[in-house]
């Protein structure tokens, strides 16, 4: 019998695939509101090894402060606010029922009060489709549109940190660093690349898989991968 296969320990829960949260800063939730209209000053914009996007670190009029995700063209000392009636302006909250057709927006919400669960990623936005009386259709990033609760919460503007993946990494030592805050592990070596007591598809005189790769749904932990409980294979014509 060979070695732990990676999807076994994975699986496991060791420290080498859990991601480092105590170094999360927060989970970037939708300001609370209810009746009134929220006032928030922008103290400072800041990375947050959680996320791809910057966060912006907001004073609320109790004196307290909390993270929301930074939009584009927040900066410091500017002023948000949240609420039913607001003006249409990146980086303040409202009701999806409230926003007009044509706006970008961003952390919406999935339930209405969850905080925010959909176009988060740096960059991202979608847009304000149609509005009726019970549902209100948004355009994703993916170009796939959705239905919403016309009570769901939504951030207006374009996430910030767009252009992110325009950059190349260059070296494979910022490529680590960047994975070292993901619940990931890297790099990832292929499995014909290994040798046989560390992966089904391992060992030989050159690297090649030597066994089929489609493997049934009920096969046992160190050997379900490749193909798992395929339909079919092959180039699709």
């Amino acid at each position: 019998m060979g070695k732990r296969i990676i999807s076994q320990n994975r699986g496991k829960g060791t420290p080498t695939y859990r991601a480092p949260s105590h170094k999360y800063k927060t989970d970037a939730k939708l300001l609370r509101f209810r009746d009134e209209v929220i006032e928030a000053r922008v103290i400072d914009i800041q990375h947050d090894p959680a996320r791809n996007g910057p966060v912006a670190l907001v004073k609320l009029p109790d004196g307290s402060e909390t993270y929301i995700l930074a939009v584009e063209g927040l900066g410091t000392g500017d002023v948000i606010y949240a609420g039913d009636q607001v003006e249409i302006a990146p980086g303040n909250i409202t009701y999806l029922r409230n926003i007009p057709e044509g706006t970008p927006v961003c952390n919406i919400e999935a339930q209405p009060g969850d905080g925010g669960k959909f176009i988060r990623a740096s960059g991202t936005f979608g847009l304000v489709v149609s509005r009726e009386a019970d549902k209100v259709l948004v355009q994703m990033p993916s170009g796939k549109q959705k239905w919403f609760h016309p009570n769901c919460r939504a951030m207006i503007g374009v996430v910030a940190g767009g252009g992110r993946t325009d950059k190349p990494f260059v070296k494979a030592g910022k490529k680590y660093h960047k994975m070292k805050s993901k619940a990931a592990k890297w790099p990832k070596v292929r499995g014909v690349a290994m040798n046989a007591v560390d992966h089904p598809f391992g060992g030989g005189k050159h690297q090649h898989v030597g066994r089929p790769k489609t493997v049934s749904r009920n096969a046992p932990p160190g050997r379900k991968v490749g193909s798992i409980a395929a339909r079919r294979t092959g180039v699709r014509r």
